[in-house]
């Protein structure tokens, strides 16, 4: 199983060194574009929490997400129809590769250590990342 849903926000908070990388505001339209799949801005603005963002702050996000590559549409009629280019464990995974390299130097060994230690994990996470990391040392005999 992989972990990311329940760490993301843990790694997203420390990453903030790649230029192509979303924005806080354009990742939290991209997280809604990911649970939705497919959606018009109407629906867009509606899954906002509240106070719902003004319908050009979004339609700006969007043009930037669409010039980042991250983000397209699909004409219909008069309303465009938002998806996603780019997958939530792809960008999830390029992203914690990324944070790897920069801060750790490429040493997942002192990543991992310092994720464990510092993110105040309870005992019953921590034995599930040792049964996630004993699993996929099975897989690599």
């Amino acid at each position: 199983m992989f972990v990311e849903l329940k760490y993301y926000s843990t790694f997203v908070e420390l990453i903030n060194f790649n230029p192509m990388q979303l924005s806080k505001a354009e990742e939290q339209l991209m997280q809604l574009l990911w649970k939705h799949k497919r959606a018009i801005m109407k629906d867009l603005i509606e899954a906002y929490p509240n106070p719902k963002p003004a319908t050009t702050t979004v339609a700006t996000l969007l043009k930037r997400m669409q010039d980042k590559g991250f983000v397209d549409y699909k004409q219909e009629g008069r309303s465009r129809e938002y998806f996603p280019l780019v997958k939530k464990k792809d960008y999830f995974s390029k992203q914690v590769n990324g944070l790897i390299k920069s801060f750790f130097n490429n040493d997942t060994a002192q990543f991992a250590s310092f994720f464990t230690q510092e993110t105040d994990l309870s005992k019953e996470q921590l034995e599930e990342l040792k049964k996630i990391i004993d699993s996929e040392i099975q897989k690599k005999k």
